[in-house]
């Protein structure tokens, strides 16, 4: 299956349900302040939501959960990585992505089999304080040499022009949370993000 190329992530059901008649394809449920019942309820919702959709949810990190829920997908962290089973996700028939930063995770990254690599931040970001130096549109060109098939996906600091601009040097997929999220106006920037990235993957 091919994923699209407009990825967005967000922190709660309600913005897939607010922004998925506008047409996305691929959204990621990335919840850090929640646990317990109120989690599983989180990601129970959106699956639901992205279900009558036809969306291609990921959930972040808490892979568990995803197969107790039925979803198709998870997205793991480098030191998720080494606390999951990839044996048990892979039973379940979930797929995965993996974030990397550097070239050494890259390495971890290949040696895991994912179904997606990320690669950021490619521009300077404000969603987290990360300890690695924006990795630039020249460095998505290298790495998807490097990994061949596997989707590479592009996060950090992006917009719709950047966006263009990291599917031009090699990236298939562009991912965002900020830009969106924090934007006075989350619908209309939305399909600005889907015009962008769909034309530039034609």
């Amino acid at each position: 299956m091919k994923l699209d190329p407009f990825y967005l992530i967000v922190d709660r059901a309600s913005w897939i349900e607010r922004l998925a008649p506008l047409g996305l394809k691929l959204v990621q449920l990335r919840v850090k302040d929640l646990e317990g019942e109120a989690l599983r309820a989180e990601i129970r919702s959106a699956k639901a939501i992205c279900d009558r959709f036809a969306i291609t949810l990921v959930i972040n990190d808490f892979w568990q959960l995803a197969i107790e829920e039925g979803c198709d997908w998870v997205h793991l962290g480098q030191e998720d990585l080494a606390d999951a089973d990839l044996g048990a996700i892979r039973a379940a028939g979930l797929k995965f992505g993996l974030s990397s930063h550097d070239d050494a995770e890259l390495d971890t990254a290949i040696a895991a089999k994912p179904d997606y690599i990320a690669l950021g931040p490619v521009f300077p970001t404000i969603l987290k304080k990360m300890k690695w130096a924006p990795q630039g549109l020249e460095k998505l060109r290298v790495w998807k040499d490097r990994i061949g098939d596997i989707p590479l996906v592009a996060i950090g600091g992006l917009t719709p022009e950047r966006a263009r601009a990291a599917l031009d040097h090699g990236a298939d997929i562009a991912s965002v949370v900020t830009d969106i999220t924090l934007n006075d106006d989350p619908e209309a920037r939305t399909l600005e993000w889907i015009a962008a990235t769909r034309k530039a993957r034609g």
